[in-house]
């Protein structure tokens, strides 16, 4: 089977293009990337003018509930999501029931994503059994299993010994360890940033010294183990200086930014809308502009949605009662262009890598690029296409994104998996 995607602008970081021309898929894999390609009768033509064409989006840091929270989400919906949301692969965190701790575990979700047939679903095992933070887990066992990272997301590794060792063992698989920034003794019982509007609001803050204490811990046993870290959901200025610093001086440091730290502050809480409680809490407009400067200038390696569906009750209750977290697969891309590529904060180009060569990197996929003859992994987004977010609407059981109402434009125009279309226009095919 051949494809001729015609006429888009291309995008593709790993080899440094940027031009007008087509895109020739045959048998799944890329054919040819050229300003003029023809490809004879036997080839669909998908006409691209106007559209922006990238090698699939990767998403590394999603949590698809799956096993046991299937009332947030199922692997089902939640590789449904991604696909309309433009992501060709997502790695998912480890905080299941039971937990991601084991080769069983591990090998259930690669089978179920394989089972659906739409995105590439990498799973993430975690750093310590049943992420208690004490014994660390049996990660060639998670490697065979078909695990790409370690994490104990949603969990701080408290014990600094433990974090070391963990660092040392998974330096043999060359896994990158994710680390969950927070020291749970100075955020416990917190709701949100701690700074004006969190007096103002009478909640409880948490203050941005929680994540950076860690980072710095973590940077610092890195240094010492030679090892690779990989900072989740970066947050405040502080810990963005502290890993340019470490990168500056060569560790093996890397780290991710969400669409909603770069776009949104803790004012937003006014309301007491329970859609803005994420873990690590929105923050204050000079840690937001630092983060899209970091982005910009290359500190910050990925984007990532950290993806968290939670059924309404939990949502739609007191604010100290409600769960953390934003279900943000399908409105990242266009948050992202709405908020930092059309009001020229962040170039296009940038955030194609930062969702393309920076996640395969950090999880040693062999994914990103439009290089002929790799998997022809494709997102092409729509940069003129606006439309109302409606979270009712979403394929994710989690409709809990703060976005609701509002009109984002940038939407994904088709998402191509192995050459395959499995999402257009919003809708699976």
């Amino acid at each position: 089977m051949k494809l001729l995607i015609k006429g888009g602008r291309i995008i593709d970081p790993a080899n440094n293009l940027d031009m007008t021309g087509d895109v020739l898929i045959e048998d799944g894999l890329i054919k040819a990337v050229a300003p003029a390609i023809t490809a004879g009768d036997d080839a669909e033509v998908m006409d691209a003018a106007g559209l922006i064409v990238c090698p699939g989006f990767i998403d590394m840091h999603v949590h698809l509930r799956e096993p046991g929270f299937e009332y947030k989400e199922t692997i089902a919906t939640g590789v449904r999501a991604a696909a309309v949301g433009g992501f060709t692969t997502v790695s998912c965190m480890p905080n299941t029931d039971p937990v991601c701790d084991n080769r069983a575990v591990a090998s259930f979700v690669v089978e179920a994503a394989r089972r659906e047939g739409l995105v590439n679903v990498h799973p993430i095992g975690c750093i310590t059994k049943g992420q208690q933070g004490q014994e660390i887990t049996e990660m060639a066992a998670l490697v065979e299993a078909g695990c790409v990272g370690i994490s104990d997301d949603g969990k701080p590794v408290m014990n600094a010994e433990v974090m070391r060792r963990a660092l040392e063992y998974a330096l043999m698989f060359k896994l990158p360890v994710v680390s969950h920034c927070e020291d749970a003794n100075l955020s416990e019982g917190g709701q949100m940033h701690e700074g004006y509007y969190s007096t103002l609001y009478g909640l409880k803050g948490i203050p941005a010294v929680a994540e950076e204490s860690m980072v710095a811990r973590d940077i610092m046993l890195t240094r010492m183990t030679g090892s690779r870290l990989h900072i989740a959901h970066i947050s405040t200025r502080e810990s963005l200086e502290l890993v340019r610093k470490a990168k500056e001086s060569g560790i093996n440091v890397s780290c991710e930014v969400t669409p909603h730290h770069l776009t949104l502050t803790d004012k937003e809480l006014a309301e007491y809308d329970t859609d803005y409680k994420v873990n690590p809490p929105l923050r204050s407009l000079e840690h937001v502009e630092a983060l899209i400067a970091g982005l910009r200038d290359g500190t910050i390696d990925c984007l990532a949605s950290d993806h968290a569906p939670h059924e309404k009750e939990v949502k739609d209750c007191e604010f100290n009662l409600a769960a953390f977290g934003i279900s943000g697969l399908e409105t990242a891309v266009p948050v992202v262009f709405t908020h930092l590529v059309a009001t020229g904060k962040v170039d296009v180009n940038t955030v194609v890598k930062a969702w393309t060569v920076g996640p395969a990197r950090v999880l040693g996929l062999d994914r990103g690029t439009l290089t002929p003859g790799k998997v022809a992994d494709i997102t092409i987004i729509d940069p003129n296409e606006s439309r109302r977010v409606d979270p009712q609407q979403f394929y994710s059981k989690g409709k809990n994104n703060p976005y609701k109402g509002m009109n984002l434009k940038g939407w994904p125009y088709a998402t191509l998996v192995n050459g395959r279309v499995i999402a257009w226009k919003g809708q699976l095919v």
